[in-house]
């Protein structure tokens, strides 16, 4: 089991329905209140990449990208249309996008990271799988050099600076990243006729924690 470095046809992705999952447990008690608690601290991304396919030979690059990773045995990455970048979609992504942190003079090495906002309350999405060439940092709003002043892990997520950030200094990043899936079944039932009939087979993606 390992995580391939492959992201999955775009054009296929495009037309795929999906999004964020939440595990909530709920505990109905005996005066009709209730009472709430979930497990995970992250949400977990499934989607549907059947949805996305248009001709035969979309069919015929699924099932080499599924056979290519063993059915479920391998891990890949999924652009999510809907989210894949620091900024909105209708925005470029720019060095000052997404705090990742303040330096303390011996801290070199940053996760990339994705705040959601809404009202008083928010959620910090570790970004995993940043797409290579994308990323753009600045410290104290100053943008840095990629190569001189620091480097990008595209397998993990993470900056590591030539220099550790001075004390109090605001790191901050821009970025596009992929999502970490697996296929979510060992099988893909197709039929030529029923698929030009405009019946899609059903091609399940779930993500997957690193």
């Amino acid at each position: 089991m390992v995580f391939h470095e492959v992201r999955f046809p775009p054009n296929l992705s495009f037309g795929s329905v999906g999004g964020p999952e939440r595990r909530t447990e709920i505990v109905a008690l005996q005066n009709g209140h209730e009472e709430r608690n979930t497990p995970w601290a992250h949400s977990r991304r499934r989607y549907d990449a059947g949805v996305g396919l248009r001709s035969l030979d979309d069919l015929e690059a699924l099932i080499a990208f599924f056979e290519a990773r063993r059915g479920q045995l391998h891990g890949f990455r999924w652009k999510d249309w809907s989210d894949y970048k620091s900024c909105p979609p209708s925005r470029k992504t720019g060095p000052l996008d997404q705090p990742l942190g303040q330096g303390d003079g011996y801290r070199t090495v940053f996760g990339l990271v994705k705040t959601y906002r809404s009202g008083a309350q928010d959620y910090v999405r570790p970004v995993a799988k940043p797409v290579l060439g994308s990323v753009t940092v600045a410290v104290a709003e100053d943008p840095k050099v990629e190569g001189e002043e620091f480097t990008v892990d595209p397998a993990t997520g993470e900056i590591t600076f030539a220099v550790a950030p001075p004390l109090g200094a605001r790191i901050s990043a821009g970025f596009e990243f992929d999502v970490p899936v697996r296929f979510d079944t060992d099988r893909i039932q197709i039929s030529v006729a029923s698929f030009q009939a405009g019946d899609v087979p059903g091609v399940p993606v779930v993500e997957v924690r690193l």
